[in-house]
């Protein structure tokens, strides 16, 4: 397991504090926007695995309604998220709430994303390496494809970013998640508006 940087967590509390004080006006807007079309709540948690595995909860801006078919299913996700909550993903403004999770050391500004708990028991021995630094808001996978990319390419992303991690590595994520997000690269993946659930690698290490 990564041990603790000083310089990493001094940029993630810099970072995430200007962050989230310079997004506030944003922020307020998103929420009462959502409030005004999907009603309460607001903001989106949900348990995500963190460094070492261990969960957290993470918040995110909602962007899908609560719809479920007869059995009391959830729909697929391309018919629960919102013309709102489109625009706040193309934006990336659904992710601004997860800087909170940043203050709170559950999670860095630069590192692997945190995925679904479900996915753990799925990952080959090198793909769980993931998990050996905190994850990230964004990381080496969201500026090489984002969600264009295929879930085997995001995995060896984030493997190769703990591999070579420094604090002018991280400083270069943040620099080109700026031109991403301005470009809104990768938002979806290929005929999907989000990206296709992790099942497993077909052939596990």
């Amino acid at each position: 397991m990564a041990p603790c940087d000083p310089a990493k967590r001094a940029l993630d509390l810099v970072g995430a504090s200007v962050g989230l004080l310079v997004t506030a006006p944003v922020m307020a807007g998103a929420a009462l926007a959502i409030r005004a079309t999907m009603g309460p709540p607001v903001l989106f948690a949900q348990p995500r695995p963190g460094l070492g595995g261990r969960t957290f909860t993470m918040y995110k801006f909602r962007t899908m309604r609560e719809a479920s078919d007869e059995a009391g299913r959830p729909l697929p996700d391309e018919a629960r998220l919102t013309r709102l909550g489109r625009v706040l993903r193309a934006a990336s403004i659904d992710e601004l709430p997860a800087l909170l999770n940043v203050l709170r050391g559950d999670m860095s500004l630069v590192g692997p994303r945190p995925l679904l708990v479900r996915y753990l028991e799925r990952y080959t021995p090198e793909q769980s390496r993931r998990h050996t630094v905190k994850p990230g808001i964004t990381g080496w996978a969201q500026i090489n494809g984002r969600n264009a990319l295929t879930w085997e390419a995001k995995f060896e992303h984030d493997v190769w970013y703990v591999d070579h991690r420094s604090i002018w590595l991280d400083l270069r994520i943040l620099a080109r998640t700026v031109i991403a997000v301005l470009r809104r690269d990768g938002i979806a993946h290929e005929g999907a508006a989000t990206m296709p659930e992790f099942m497993g690698t077909s052939s596990r290490a």
